[in-house]
């Protein structure tokens, strides 16, 4: 059986997520989770929010970045990072494990 290895997070993505915890004044850790859905099949779903006790921390900068248990084997070796783009700043995942995905870039399939 292939070991599952949690997602990496790039510094930039840390750093991001300090200024919006730095501008709303929160400690939020940002959750990063696949739910079933999107074009493409399954669907990242990104937001601030609580540690929960069954979830996977990944720490840098002082900032966390959590995922749930059952999203674990989709994210495995997968790179959550920021990018600015004219199409809008936002939290990105680059997952080796989708083998298509769509145009937004948020819907994938495995």
């Amino acid at each position: 059986m292939e070991m599952n290895l949690p997602p990496k997070v790039t510094e930039r993505a840390f750093a991001r997520l300090a200024e919006i915890n730095a501008t709303t004044g929160d400690d939020k850790a940002l959750r990063v989770a696949v739910e079933g859905g999107g074009c493409s099949g399954f669907q990242y779903d990104i937001k601030l929010d609580e540690p929960a006790s069954d979830d996977i921390v990944l720490e840098g900068g002082g900032q966390k970045v959590i995922v749930d248990a059952v999203s674990l084997p989709f994210l495995s070796n997968a790179v959550i990072d920021f990018t600015n783009e004219l199409i809008g700043a936002r939290f990105v995942v680059e997952n080796p494990n989708a083998t298509s995905s769509c145009g937004c870039g948020t819907s994938f399939s495995m």
